[in-house]
């Protein structure tokens, strides 16, 4: 990790700045397989996935079969680990239902709200080499909590077509659907648009790589809702000369091993921890299966030292982290100056890990500085709010005046004379 020490205010800008992309090559590959699969559906689906898997299917749709044979193919403690964490994020998105009472704005109109489940969601969850299972639950359970009536999952077969067991399990266990072997932009296509096959969805969750992220920022633009923008995986962590260096080190090297474009900053009011944390990550590297990765990752990454409290909260505001470490003393005291994170981890005992896997919380959360406009999804991103007004005669007579000098103002006599028609058969009525 590069070190920065104290650095000005004003170089903090291009300090925290992300790496940008350049989507324009990478657009020029991705339309072409979105315009395929609109136009050619299953078969051009087939194409993609013999050239991107390197496999042949012959049938998109994952059987009961081969969801139970995934069952019996996991460790009965693997599957009372996904069981309980299941539980836990079924109860924390539980708790976030909400009845919305009528209000009486005016004597006479009353207003109200209510939550609708979105009909059908789609969910892309990534194979390859860390088949995010966890993922499964973030985005199936809310999902199910939701009501939502058709839940669509779509995983990229491995070379022998089949999905990896853990996430057929996962999916099974919280009521997906359909299960389907499409992966990369091509699955996205097949849940925006509809194939013979995958049905078409209202809303696509997920993460992915690069072409899927773009696929997602792609059809969203031709109405298709997404979870919201994401980019790599990120973590901050705020530490004190209370802190374990140990600790530390394992935090970020547990996102750095996301991929070799994740992104890890260490903000510290002790430089002698930064020195600390570097020597660990140095040790706990060697040790890792995803070393390399991680170690790309670490060379992008920064730790800075700043001797002010006050710095170190408003750096780390400014950086909006999609996960935030606070491994201070008054961890609890500085957690209510952050006001820009996706999710916050306090004290020295709670790991980011629990958040992406088991704490109950959603691991689905914004990157790439969207903390600052955007929440993690939750059980608000399955459902739609619609809106109900009733007015009672009287009501009318008392609103009605309002919106007709206000419509006339604006010079719509279209709406003023929908107020206007009823107050003067209300007038003739009582006449």
């Amino acid at each position: 990790m590069k070190v920065i020490t104290q650095p000005n205010r004003t170089t903090w800008g291009d300090l925290l700045k992300r790496p940008v992309f350049d989507l324009s090559e990478l657009e020029g590959r991705v339309l072409p397989v979105l315009q395929a699969i609109r136009q050619r559906g299953d078969e051009a689906l087939r194409e993609f996935t013999q050239k991107f898997d390197q496999v042949e299917i012959d049938s998109f749709l994952v059987s009961q079969e081969e969801i139970s044979a995934a069952a019996n193919q996991l460790d009965d403690s693997l599957k009372a680990a996904i069981q309980t964490a299941k539980s836990n994020i079924e109860a924390f998105h539980r708790a976030q239902k909400e009845e919305f009472e009528p209000v009486e704005t005016t004597p006479g109109v009353r207003c109200w709200r209510k939550s609708v489940p979105i009909q059908k969601v789609g969910l892309y969850i990534p194979g390859g080499t860390a088949p995010l299972f966890s993922t499964v639950l973030m985005l199936a359970v809310p999902a199910q909590v939701a009501g939502c009536q058709d839940i669509v999952l779509c995983s990229p077969p491995t070379t022998n077509g089949s999905i990896h067991p853990a996430i057929l399990y996962a999916a099974n266990l919280c009521g997906v659907t359909q299960i389907f072997k499409a992966g990369g932009g091509q699955a996205i296509a097949a849940m925006a648009y509809g194939t013979e096959t995958i049905p078409q969805v209202s809303k696509i969750f997920g993460p992915g790589n690069q072409y899927v992220t773009l696929a997602k920022q792609l059809v969203s633009k031709e109405g298709v809702a997404i979870d919201l923008p994401a980019g790599p995986s990120e973590v901050a962590v705020m530490a004190d000369a209370s802190a374990n260096p140990a600790f530390i080190a394992a935090d970020l090297l547990s996102q750095a091993e996301h991929g070799v474009d994740s992104q890890v900053l260490l903000v510290s009011t002790d430089e002698e921890m930064i020195a600390r944390v570097q020597a660990a990550l140095a040790d706990q590297l060697a040790r890792l299966p995803r070393m390399e990765i991680a170690a790309q990752a670490l060379e992008n990454s920064t730790a800075v030292f700043v001797k002010q409290e006050s710095d170190m909260v408003d750096l780390i505001n400014a950086y909006a982290p999609e996960h935030l470490i606070i491994s201070t003393e008054n961890c609890d005291e500085l957690a209510g100056q952050i006001t820009q994170a996706g999710s916050v981890f306090l004290g020295a005992f709670t790991p980011e890990s629990v958040g992406d896997y088991a704490s109950g919380t959603n691991h689905t959360l914004p990157t790439n500085g969207y903390a600052t406009a955007y929440s993690g999804v939750s059980l608000d991103s399955f459902v739609k709010k619609i809106t109900f007004q009733k007015l009672t005669p009287a009501g009318l007579r008392t609103l009605g005046p309002v919106v007709e000098i206000m419509a006339e103002a604006e010079e719509l006599v279209a709406h003023k004379e929908a107020v206007s028609i009823r107050l003067k058969t209300l007038n003739s009525d009582e006449s």
